[in-house]
């Protein structure tokens, strides 16, 4: 993977925040088209079981980061203070020391955002932040650190927003309880954050002199709520082929996770609660799903027009020498279940993201099955660089592929442990009031709505993937 040339290849990870696999077209999405990245999987290999380390942005963005797994790079929260620690190694200071210019464009969020701190008729400093994800080992940044933190925090896009008059407008869209995280962008398309984000990187690569090898990371952060589409986009999204996946009778059972989340109560848990009429994510009308979902779609067809002009400006400054890495830090409900956001979920909607690795000097397109996680991300593009991996959770892509795939894949967060071995799939929320147990079988109720949990029949499974919880946490804990 180093490239024809011998020389080192240059390496370019795009991420997107929130993304579903089943978003995309090339991963069977009929409502929307994404002809770039569709392209990017015709040359390269589409990875169909995917899955992220956390269903929280904090952990999982930390996960791919560091190639460990939330519980030992101790970056396990959004919400308390475990920013992580620039002692650890990670992608940008582990390619930097190995001769690479080290660029991130868009989203970092490695330490929790002071939500306490945010106020609706004003941007707050955020040098703090900017200064702290500098010391992790970035040579360059442009920071838009998520929609709704460029409209609480003053980070380079919120400058610029702010300098061009419309950042005044955004903040209200994000703050109003009446369009509550659902509206079309109160801007001109191009001042849009994730067109922002892809501007950005085009005038990098554009600039960007051959000399040294260059990782850069461009982090989109939609098509994570709010649901904030320019409307010109809305075209492209054909709703007549669209539907939610819904149950009416899965929350009944008082033994899963978002019961209290669908139905109203004080346990409830997963971000879109805050903007539920009377605190039931039930009583969002289907007025409400379609536009948060015709808004999504939206978006993500606005990523895959930028995605298309930074292949294009790769293409013609690196050639065929680049490893290109597609990637999410998780998915979104959607709708589905009767939910949107994520948090504590470890639904396919959320746990299964996209992955589309383009290897250098390599155009063959390939699909593969193999259980894989953002853990292997780190090690790939380490491996790419001819550098070690093995202090890493997570092993090279190919070598996943090789090995037949992970037997266990694994999702943590405060609070939160789920396991899977692709059919059967265990879930622990441990959370003060909260505390459910689920056991799914992905093959007999693909939808997920029965908890099998105290199935007599499914004991030996729920105890297998215990052991399996209690393995992946003893292995370095307690050693």
């Amino acid at each position: 993977m180093s490239g024809l040339s011998g020389a080192k290849p240059n390496i370019v990870l795009i991420t997107c925040d929130e993304l579903r696999a089943d978003a995309l077209s090339c991963f069977g999405n009929p409502v929307v088209s994404t002809p770039n990245l569709d392209g990017l999987a015709a040359r390269g290999t589409r990875y169909e079981r995917a899955y992220a380390n956390s269903p929280w942005c904090l952990p999982s963005r930390c996960s791919l980061a560091t190639g460990l797994y939330p519980h030992r790079n101790g970056a396990y929260s959004n919400f308390r203070d475990v920013a992580l620690d620039p002692e650890i190694p990670n992608i940008y200071s582990l390619l930097r020391d190995a001769g690479y210019h080290s660029a991130h464009i868009g989203k970092c969020h490695y330490a929790p955002v002071p939500y306490g701190q945010t106020r609706p008729n004003q941007t707050l400093p955020y040098d703090e932040f900017r200064d702290y994800y500098l010391n992790l080992g970035i040579d360059t940044l442009a920071l838009q650190d998520d929609k709704q933190v460029s409209v609480w925090f003053m980070d380079d896009y919120a400058r610029e927003l702010d300098a061009a008059g419309y950042l005044s407008a955004y903040r209200d869209a994000v703050w109003s309880k009446e369009k509550a995280k659902v509206f079309p962008f109160p801007g001109p398309e191009e001042w849009h954050p994730d067109s922002w984000v892809g501007r950005k990187a085009c005038e990098l690569l554009d600039s960007y002199p051959a000399a040294q090898p260059l990782f850069l990371w461009v982090s989109f952060s939609g098509p994570h709520y709010p649901f904030d589409a320019p409307a010109e986009y809305y075209e492209r999204v054909d709703m007549s082929l669209d539907a939610r996946v819904i149950s009416a009778t899965e929350f009944d059972d008082p033994s899963r996770i978002h019961r209290a989340t669908f139905h109203g109560g004080s346990t409830g848990a997963i971000d879109g609660l805050g903007n539920a009429p009377g605190g039931a994510t039930k009583n969002f009308s289907e007025v409400y799903w379609r536009e948060l979902r015709r808004n999504y779609f939206a978006n993500v067809a606005q990523i895959d027009d930028y995605i298309g002009r930074i292949l294009a400006s790769l293409d013609s400054r690196f050639g065929a020498n680049t490893l290109i890495i597609f990637t999410a830090d998780h998915g979104e409900m959607l709708g589905n279940h009767g939910l949107w956001g994520k948090n504590n979920c470890a639904y396919e909607d959320v746990w299964k993201v996209p992955l589309i690795v383009k290897e250098p000097d390599d155009d063959e397109p390939r699909a593969s099955d193999s259980m894989c996680m953002l853990v292997d991300m780190l090690p790939t593009c380490l491996a790419a660089a001819g550098l070690e991996h093995d202090f890493c959770d997570g092993i090279p892509l190919r070598e996943r592929i090789d090995s037949g795939g992970a037997d266990y894949v694994y999702a943590e967060g405060e609070g939160f442990l789920a396991v899977s071995d692709g059919r059967f799939k265990l879930t622990r929320v441990a959370q003060g009031e909260r505390q459910h147990t689920e056991l799914i079988d992905l093959e007999a109720d693909p939808h997920e709505f029965v908890n099998r949990a105290s199935d007599p029949a499914l004991q030996s499974e729920r105890a297998r993937l215990g052991a399996a919880m209690t393995d992946h946490l003893m292995a370095h804990s307690l050693r």
